[in-house]
């Protein structure tokens, strides 16, 4: 008996190890998925996660790369005399776990969420003293991602917080993404690798191109203003998170949406769409699925973009690829068209270990929305960018 307790004590040992390395190999490029709550809120149930599974592939958006579709706040209603998490049994009749399993047969990934508090932020129970007993109930699900939340955080220790249900998903038994949402109020970007996947960066988005809402919420613009100092931090497995897409809630414009698509590829942003993906109109499908912008967020380098240059209403910002490509997106904050005449022979970038002067280096310029090749860097650039909008291009050098 006591060799056979001996042996079960290593082969849990085994297997929490094997774990919390398969935790280590998740998520090395930004996440992309559909999360509830942008658009819906507290109004969630199986059926609509279930449909939105269905129109994540029939819109074409897991063929672009989304892959996880995460139920936010609300699905959970009270906790049984064992302290076992329980759903709202009149939303999800059929359990977490056979919609979980619906969502794996549309091969798609199940997402999950709750809160470090002892109270969701809509006051539903909190993981706060049950962090092991919902890991594993999350586990047994079948739950790929876990967006964890911070309010009725009773004044925790930030970090101490989040690395218990960190640890407590690496002992589950199932590689599960964690995404750590504390607003970045305690500048998780300087602790939370290799306790979360991605951190939260800024207080709530808002479906605005620029403003600043006096509980805290933030427009795309006062977003990014945010990331410009944290490129630093970010990588594969460990990024960080500006908050979820509002691409096509309708408060924007579609240029404004161009530009907040961009940005968050440029940024190495997850991409967490949070519309409604049963009925997209043609422009909203068009951005969320432009495989070529996708493909900037999605390099397996893993650099967050940097502002190269700052102009007051025009910047320019790079981020480096793989196989020596660069992006570049010429961002026009203003309201006014952005008659762009740029020299490349004058641009040299120093950053992260590279130099590139395009004054004895060749590089073919693609525009990434119009689809199609429109010069070289031996020439200016000239181009009209529309008010709010972006230029987005992708360098790819010339072979000599």
């Amino acid at each position: 008996m006591k060799l056979l307790i001996t042996g079960l004590f290593i082969l849990g040992a085994f297997l929490t190890e094997l774990s919390s390395q398969n935790a280590d190999k998740i998520a090395m490029t930004p996440p992309m998925g559909w999360n509830s709550w942008n658009k819906f809120g507290c109004d969630v149930s199986e059926k609509l996660i279930k449909e939105m599974a269905d129109a994540m592939v029939s819109s074409g958006m897991s063929k672009a790369g989304y892959q996880y579709v995460v139920i936010d706040d609300c699905w959970q209603i009270d906790r049984d005399s064992a302290g076992n998490i329980i759903a709202d049994p009149e939303r999800f009749p059929s359990g977490i776990k056979a919609l979980a399993d619906y969502v794996h047969s549309k091969g798609l990934k199940f997402g999950i969420y709750s809160c470090a508090g002892t109270k969701t932020c809509q006051r539903r129970p909190g993981s706060r003293g049950y962090q092991y007993q919902d890991a594993r109930q999350y586990a047994a699900w079948g739950v790929d991602y876990l967006k964890y939340d911070w309010c009725y955080n009773e004044e925790q220790d930030a970090k101490a917080a989040y690395k218990t249900m960190s640890d407590a998903l690496k002992e589950s038994g199932r590689p599960i993404v964690f995404s750590i949402c504390e607003w970045g109020s305690n500048e998780p970007w300087k602790w939370a690798e290799g306790i979360g996947h991605l951190w939260r960066t800024t207080a709530d988005i808002r479906d605005c191109f620029d403003c600043e809402l006096n509980w805290g919420g933030l427009g795309v613009l006062n977003i990014i203003d945010k990331q410009v100092d944290l490129w630093k931090y970010a990588g594969p497995g460990h990024w960080n998170d500006p908050d979820m897409l509002e691409v096509g809630n309708g408060g924007m414009s579609e240029e404004e949406y161009k530009t907040h698509f961009s940005m968050w590829c440029m940024l190495a942003a997850p991409l967490m769409a949070g519309n409604d993906l049963r009925n997209m109109t043609e422009s909203t499908q068009m951005i969320l699925t432009n495989k070529e912008v996708i493909a900037v967020n999605q390099d397996s380098l893993g650099n967050q973009g940097i502002k190269f240059l700052d102009m007051g209403d025009h910047e320019i910002w790079v981020k480096f690829l793989k196989n020596n490509e660069i992006a570049v997106c010429f961002l026009n904050r203003s309201e006014q068209p952005w008659l762009c005449n740029y020299n490349w022979g004058k641009m040299n970038i120093y950053h992260i270990g590279k130099a590139v002067r395009f004054s004895s280096m060749k590089y073919k310029i693609r525009d990434l929305w119009e689809h199609k090749m429109i010069g070289t860097t031996e020439q200016n650039l000239n181009k009209e960018i529309p008010g709010h909008c972006v230029l987005m291009v992708r360098l790819i050098p010339v072979k000599e």
